[in-house]
């Protein structure tokens, strides 16, 4: 099969396309044979070397989330059958014509998705649901913080904040504003203009948000701390900023009752994911198409992974990126 592979770490001109063997199933696993897939920050990061190895996870090949359709299902696979439009996560192999999938961490495609709208579901629906409700325990009524709302899982929290009945804050760049508004948010920042912490005393006359999801890190750290309100959750899902030291306001953390909780899919273990996929397609799933819906920024073939990574790295879009055409 054709696939994406690179020989070193570095920058996407180290990818290309080349063959590859056919991967083996397992017991739980279906066989897919992949129709679009999403291209996630963490893609960046295995190629660049942060991780140490190519191999983090299942395979050496890219990719985190595929859309395709089963060719093959394994001995102890139940609910799925050949032909079954699925959407997954895996464990590296999506940036290939073919990838093996957990079953259990697999969902049908609801009707009238296409491939590459399903393809930018998995990764940050279910991380998004997974901080908003499972971790930062959302309640109706409750205000909520998004920061990078315009990307992959930031618009997808912005929704599900939006349908769990929170009023929604966010931050974006100013050519996106009005695209995370359309999402459902109350109000949305210019996060290059504006001071997000004086503008969330003013949105919420200085009582702070209930609950922060922050991709960022670094110094936004503090300012999210300042910005919640007592008994308030920050759940920090990402590190865009590249900055992993910050100063901790503590008397504000202790005095508050506040909680810092931080979560990453990729390095949790197959038990886990297999739980947050479930809770999605139990609470979540339902809703996409309808009330739910991912946001495309840009597509790219396949044999254009390596553009796909610089549009990435360029920032600035409005939803996920995915690759197509893999046939």
């Amino acid at each position: 099969m054709k696939a994406i592979k690179f020989a070193d770490f570095g920058s996407a001109d180290v990818l290309h396309l080349a063959e590859a063997p056919l991967p083996e199933i397992r017991p739980d696993d279906i066989l897919v044979k992949v129709m679009a897939a999403g291209v996630n920050r963490a893609d960046l990061l295995q190629r660049e070397g942060v991780y140490g190895t190519q191999t983090y996870g299942d395979s050496p090949i890219l990719g985190l989330e595929i859309a395709g359709e089963v060719v093959a299902t394994g001995s102890a696979v139940i609910g799925f059958a050949i032909g079954d439009r699925v959407m997954g996560i895996v464990g590296g192999g999506a940036y290939a014509q073919y990838a093996r999938l957990d079953s259990e961490m697999a969902a049908i495609i609801p009707d009238g998705m296409s491939f590459i709208e399903a393809a930018a579901v998995m990764e940050s629906f279910v991380t998004g649901w997974e901080a908003l409700a499972h971790l930062g325990q959302v309640a109706k009524g409750e205000t909520a913080l998004v920061h990078a709302a315009a990307g992959g899982i930031g618009s997808a929290a912005v929704q599900l904040g939006k349908a769990a009945g929170a009023h929604v804050l966010a931050t974006a760049s100013a050519g996106n504003i009005e695209n995370v508004l359309s999402l459902g948010a109350e109000a949305v920042f210019d996060y290059r203009r504006s001071d997000f912490e004086a503008e969330v005393v003013d949105a919420t006359a200085s009582h702070g948000v209930d609950l922060i999801i922050d991709f960022v890190g670094g110094s936004y750290l503090a300012r999210n701390i300042r910005s919640l309100a007592p008994g308030g959750r920050l759940v920090q899902v990402g590190l865009l900023g590249r900055d992993d030291n910050a100063i901790i306001p503590l008397d504000l953390v202790l005095h508050n009752h506040l909680r810092l909780i931080g979560t990453v899919m990729k390095s949790r273990s197959r038990t886990e994911k297999r739980a947050m996929v479930r809770r999605f397609t139990e609470q979540v799933l339902p809703m996409m198409g309808r009330e739910l819906k991912p946001v495309i920024g840009a597509v790219y073939p396949l044999k254009e992974a390596a553009e796909a990574h610089r549009r990435m790295e360029a920032g600035g879009l409005f939803g996920k990126i995915v690759l197509c055409d893999f046939q």
